[in-house]
């Protein structure tokens, strides 16, 4: 045929690099279109007719003889994707800023049973309220570019207590850290929990195949309370075998023990029963002026800075955990937490 002449005419005017080029893209190319263009080209220049490529590639005929002409007037460069040449784009300000808008929301705010987004929603609802239809490819990178990305949200429970309330309470325990005398100390004090059976989290893996985690099948658990200073970022902490006030009560002897020039200690905590059960009531009176509780607002562990120390815990240790007895995840975690109270900071620890 005349159009394959035509092709194979070009096709002998380019450098063998060029050539290269071209046979290379058609089978490796990240861009799908361009490899579709490449193989018309060269099941071309083998003598393949536009019906034989259009059984073949899956491609219509009309593409094969488009691809070809572009071919011939442009050389390579007529392969590459010309959206340039397609006018301006339709996705603008106004688009963007209903798109960042809609991610921060769900669907149901907008009339739809779905709770959660997909790119297909995000076209529909987009063009009900811009007047702009874009396909999913386009959406797909508009989001890349926005920085939006699929991940899992975090549950959180709402403080039943007004706004008015809870930011008074808030402000009170941050001025007291920033208003503290040299006499004084304040920590922030939580329980975090310890299972054998290991918490199972991310970790990077090859593409279809999954790691697994061997699990001592019968749990068992350990219990910490812990005090981070809300200075120097010192952390203390005591073990047990039950998370019941007697752990709360030896934490607090601890720090006792080990702030003893301090004329009072100041305990920012949850509202967690065992840190104001009757046996506290009474460990008070032995306690004193020492020792004086800031109760946080109901449900704000975001404001409870030891609890970053624990994530960082359960993320270096705990998780995804290969330990068979709970001596020796325990002697890991001791490891862990005095490591980062030598150096106030986490680490990447080596095993010994």
């Amino acid at each position: 045929m005349e159009i394959v002449q035509e092709v194979r005419s070009v096709w002998k005017r380019l450098t063998k690099a060029e050539q290269r080029w071209l046979n290379s893209e058609s089978m490796s190319s990240s861009d799908a279109g361009l490899r579709v263009r490449c193989k018309i080209v060269r099941n071309l220049v083998r003598g393949e007719s536009p019906a034989d490529i259009h059984r073949i590639l899956g491609c219509s005929r009309s593409q094969v003889y488009r691809v070809a002409r572009r071919f011939l007037e442009n050389g390579l460069a007529g392969l590459v994707d010309r959206r340039e040449e397609n006018g301006e784009s339709k996705v603008d300000e106004a688009y963007v800023a209903f798109v960042l808008k809609a991610v921060e929301g769900s669907p149901k705010e907008h009339g739809y049973e779905r709770p959660t987004w997909t790119q297909e929603l995000f076209v529909l609802v987009a063009a009900e309220e811009t007047g702009i239809a874009v396909s999913t490819t386009t959406m797909c990178r508009l989001l890349k570019r926005l920085g939006v990305r699929r991940g899992r949200p975090k549950p959180t429970v709402r403080c039943p207590w007004p706004k008015a309330r809870k930011t008074r309470r808030l402000n009170e325990i941050r001025r007291l850290t920033e208003t503290l005398p040299a006499s004084e100390v304040v920590v922030y004090v939580d329980e975090v929990d310890i299972h054998l059976n290991p918490k199972i989290g991310d970790d990077w893996m090859l593409r279809g195949r999954q790691k697994e985690v061997l699990t001592p099948g019968k749990n068992e658990k350990r219990y910490l309370a812990g005090a981070l200073h809300a200075t120097t970022g010192r952390i203390d902490w005591v073990e047990g075998v039950r998370k019941t006030s007697n752990l709360f009560i030896a934490l607090v002897d601890h720090l006792l023990g080990h702030y003893r020039k301090a004329t009072t200690i100041h305990l920012v905590l949850d509202n967690f029963r065992i840190h104001s059960s009757k046996a506290v009531e009474t460990a008070s009176a032995r306690w004193g002026d020492r020792v004086v509780f800031h109760f946080l607002p109901p449900y704000c562990p975001d404001h409870n800075r030891i609890e970053r120390t624990w994530k960082d815990l359960h993320d270096n240790v705990t998780r995804n955990h290969t330990c068979r007895t709970m001596d020796d995840l325990m002697n890991h975690v001791t490891s862990y937490l005095k490591l980062r109270r030598r150096t106030g900071r986490h680490h990447y620890s080596r095993a010994a």
